[in-house]
Order: structure tokens, then sequence, then C-alpha cells
């Protein structure tokens, strides 16, 4: 149940700006829009103000604006249809989602900053949260513990403690004394080695001590930390074309479910930073020039702001078969690395 509520608490609002940036841009430029929906599927309610439909699906992974004229064939609204607006309202309409998606991040760490203030993680050797499953966890530790020694070698420090996990081979039992509230314990662990970190670990994350911060502060680190996370996925793409092989650290909708439901065991707070991420990542995605994606879009009528008239109607349904293709592959991709990871840990 944790885990589904997780997917609905970060996927609808993901979706709800993402959608909510096309449908407010397209009533600011005059298209009629015919309705706005939450998820997919069958309707569950659904209510009609003024020209517009407004429609919570069944599916709630998803959603749509049912824009006029998108189609310059099938154009009901006249002036009013996508296809008849002028191309930068077009190209305004269609990156907007995406924009949204890049606002919503400075708007979810602006509140975390302006409400907790700036995070730092401890250096004192405290357990901060234990992820579930993991060798930490079985062994018995608890957020809060003290650590106090590794194989009989006493650590000061977080990283005096992390650096003795990581120079363990996986699967090696360590012995760790720990101090929780006035009793001090033992428990042997036995750190397993992750794929994606390169190193062995045992599951633990630091404590966390935060610095009280201003309004004005709070919006520039939300902004700043927007940016920095925007660059490193960038980045983390580029790397995708450099290093084939990276590929299979590739996620799909099951490993993101995994992961969402593995943050909300954490707390609503981890959860804000995973909704974060996902929103930012969203808008990276859709804004890859592919076909049927937004970017995509925006391509085509790049082309014809250029050439002064749309794509042949060939041309248009042939990009768009090849985006639709490129898109399941890369999902059936993805979901062969969520089921190896299910199947094969």
């Amino acid at each position: 149940m944790l885990t589904i509520a997780a997917v609905v608490a970060v996927f609808v609002p993901l979706v709800l700006v993402h959608e909510f940036g096309h449908f407010i841009t397209a009533k600011m430029t005059g298209m009629r829009v015919d309705e706005f929906a939450i998820g997919f599927g069958p309707k569950i309610v659904s209510k009609k103000y003024g020209e517009t439909v407004y429609s919570i699906r069944s599916i709630p992974l998803g959603g749509f604006n049912d824009i006029a004229g998108m189609d310059a064939e099938t154009n009901t609204a006249g002036e009013r249809g996508f296809c008849a607006k002028p191309v930068l309202s077009r190209m305004i309409v269609i990156l907007a989602g995406a924009a949204m998606n890049f606002i919503l991040p400075i708007f979810l760490f602006f509140i975390l900053y302006a409400t907790l203030g700036e995070g730092q993680p401890a250096t004192e050797p405290i357990i901060g949260s234990v992820i579930k499953d993991m060798p930490a966890e079985k062994a018995g530790l608890k957020e809060g513990d003290e650590i106090l020694s590794v194989n009989g070698q006493a650590v000061v420090t977080w990283k005096e403690f992390t650096d003795k996990i990581k120079a363990v081979e996986a699967g090696q039992n360590i012995l760790l004394q720990y101090k929780r509230g006035d009793e001090t314990g033992e428990v042997t662990v036995a750190p397993t080695f992750n794929e994606q970190e390169k190193r062995t670990l045992i599951g633990v994350h630091s404590s966390v001590v935060y610095e009280e911060k201003s309004l004005p502060e709070s919006f520039t680190l939300a902004v700043e930390r927007t940016k920095e996370i925007t660059l490193l996925m960038l980045d983390s793409i580029a790397t995708l074309f450099k290093e084939p092989e990276q590929t299979e650290n590739l996620a799909g909708p099951i490993g993101i479910v995994q992961m969402a439901g593995q943050v909300a065991e954490r707390g609503v707070i981890p959860l804000m930073n995973f909704a974060a991420l996902l929103s930012i990542n969203l808008g990276i995605i859709n804004l890859l020039p592919v076909p049927v994606l937004d970017g995509g879009h925006f391509v085509n009528l790049f082309i014809e702001a250029v050439r002064g008239k749309p794509l042949g109607s060939k041309a248009a349904a042939y990009t768009q078969r090849f985006g639709i293709a490129l898109l399941l592959m890369l999902m059936l991709f993805a979901t062969k690395n969520d089921l190896v990871r299910v199947f094969m840990k």
C-alpha cells in the first residue's frame, strides 16, 4: 500500500504541473482546449466548465490536454485551433509542459530549505536512516545508532566509518560496535557490492544537520540545486552515448515504482526530493529531439519556421512512427533491466 500511495503522490503532481503548463499557455494564446485530463483510461470524474471538460481517469500515470486543431486536417476550431496559431505561440505551448517540470523542483526545494534549512551530512558516525532489506537492517541496526568501532578499530567520523566499509570485500563479515541510548551492542554485518556506486555498502545513510535559511536564501538555493541536478542528468545522458554499457543502469516503470516505495519508507522529505528529481528527469526527457516527445514537436515547429510551411503529412507520419518505435524499444530495454534487478539480485 505504501508503494502505491508513494507512486500516486509522486506522479500525480508531476503529470499535473506538466499538463497544466500546456493547458495554461494554450488558453493564454487563444487556443481551444476541449479536455484537461489527469490519468488515462475510462473517466472516473469529469466536469465541464466553459468549453473545457476537466476529468480524472482510472490510470493515474499520465495525463493529456485535448487541444483542438493539433492536426490541421481535422481542425474544428478555426482560428482557435493549434495549427492556426503563429509558430511562436505553438512553440510556447509545446515547451511549457517541460518548463513546469523545472519549476516544480524549485518550488519543492524552496519549501524544504525554507522550513528545514540547508541540510548537510553530519560528521559524527550516527546512522540517519537504514535501507530496507539491506545488511544493516537485517543485522538489527536502527536510526540513531552511533557506530563506535569497525572490527575493533574505533571510528569518530562518518567518513572513517564508510572508508572502513569500502575496504571490506562483499560478503565478508565485519563486527560493528554501536551505542543506542545508554547501551552499547555489537552486530555482525556482511556488506554487499553495489554495481551503481561500484563499492561495498551495508545500507545506511548518515544523519543530517540543518542550517536555517531566509526566504531569499532558500529560493536561491532551490534554483541552484535544480540547476546542479539538471546539469548532472544531462552529463549522465551524454555518458550513455559515450559508454553504451552504462545503459544497464537505466530504470523503467518497475524500477521507478520500487524506488518510490523505498524512498517513501524513509519519510516525506526524501519523497519530496525524489519527486523533484523525477520532475527534472521528466522535463529533460520531454525536451529530447525525439518525435512524439515535446522536443520532437519543437524541432518540427522550428523547421516550419525556417522553411515557411509545416512538414508534409507523409514526413510527419514517418517521424511519428520512428519516435514511437524508439520509445517502445527504450521502454522494453529499461523494463528488461528492471526485471533483471528484481529476479537476479
